[in-house]
């Protein structure tokens, strides 16, 4: 929402169904309404990555990013290089997959989703070479739904693809912080009076504001599932009247936030959250830029208490990289500090 326009979003879209078969497979790799979000963007500062309420800050953490989505937030960063050739699209394709999409399957360097999901009902799962190939399909198809969607919904970049080539290795990438750039890109971009929709991991920001913020959520269907995301997995059929909220009716809740209304993460029973993501708390607070390919970003507040700070990094171009037109480039040399 800027000024009287009225910023336009998708719906939460659910996650695209898996076969059983893969589950051990999925979890070696780590991936396992529009009315509030204009609410939310309306006092979105995109100079400290906050949003500011009426009793304070608050920001969505890398904490936030794993309790929420249990995704990696320690390890590799996410990123590589790009290359616009569809030569190269498809030469990666046929080396991960045997196949390759047609031109027509592809949107300049993205491929539609419509293809992975195709090939994905036609592998049959009878080793571990095509569970794997099933697997990949999975995550590329989460990349472009969840968490790193576009604003079509309708297709992925294929810069990822590479990172998926040795198994093994997927869970090694700090997935999360990825997710938290692409969300902080896109939050800045939707206070700019010339933005109409946003995109970016909307699951993350909706489920976020329900956490924080409960008196803006509807009821969640299972208090005690992990990941925190899956408790409002099918919210619209036990909250029917939720959808129909207004944008004046979230700002008239924001605007009365009370001290002790907003609570968090400490408030949920640490037994619900595995071990292998509380083991990774310690990167929770760290200050370096998030990274993704071409986005990058710079966490601000951590809720600490906060000291002179240091001379502030200047980001330049870097914050407003983006990948239209063709773009050669290998953006661990470019965002490297």
């Amino acid at each position: 929402m800027y000024g009287s326009q009225m910023l336009m979003c998708d719906h939460l879209k659910p996650p695209d169904p898996y076969n059983q078969i893969v589950e051990s497979h999925l979890r070696e790799t780590g991936f396992y309404y529009s009315a509030m979000i204009n609410a939310l963007i309306e006092r979105w500062r995109p100079e400290i990555h906050t949003f500011h309420f009426p009793v304070g800050e608050c920001a969505v953490t890398l904490e936030d990013v794993a309790i929420i989505l249990g995704l990696p937030t320690n390890g590799l960063p996410v990123t590589g290089p790009t290359m616009s050739s569809f030569e190269a699209l498809e030469a990666e394709c046929l080396h991960q997959f045997g196949v390759a999409p047609r031109k027509t399957n592809c949107r300049g360097s993205f491929i539609k989703l419509t293809w992975f999901r195709s090939l994905k009902d036609r592998i049959v799962l009878n080793d571990d070479v095509h569970i794997q190939m099933y697997v990949k399909c999975h995550i590329m198809l989460i990349f472009g739904t969840i968490l790193f969607g576009d604003k079509s919904s309708a297709a992925v970049h294929w810069k990822f693809l590479p990172l998926l080539r040795n198994f093994g290795q997927i869970i090694q990438f700090s997935w999360g912080s990825a997710c938290l750039t692409h969300l902080y890109r896109s939050l800045c971009r939707a206070t700019r009076v010339d933005c109409k929709e946003m995109d970016g991991p909307l699951t993350l920001l909706l489920t976020w504001a329900w956490i924080w913020l409960p008196f803006l959520a509807p009821i969640p269907g299972n208090p005690r599932v992990f990941p925190i995301a899956n408790r409002w997995c099918n919210w619209d059929r036990e909250n029917y009247a939720y959808r129909y909220n207004s944008l004046a009716h979230y700002k008239r809740l924001l605007d009365d936030l009370q001290e002790g209304q907003a609570y968090g993460i400490g408030n949920i029973d640490p037994n619900v959250i595995p071990l292998d993501i509380r083991h990774n708390s310690v990167i929770w607070s760290v200050t370096v830029p998030l990274v993704s390919f071409e986005c990058i970003e710079v966490r601000r507040q951590f809720g600490l208490r906060q000291g002179v700070p240091n001379q502030e990094r200047d980001l330049g171009a870097s914050q407003g990289e983006v990948l239209t037109g063709p773009k050669n480039q290998d953006w661990a040399n470019s965002h490297s500090f």
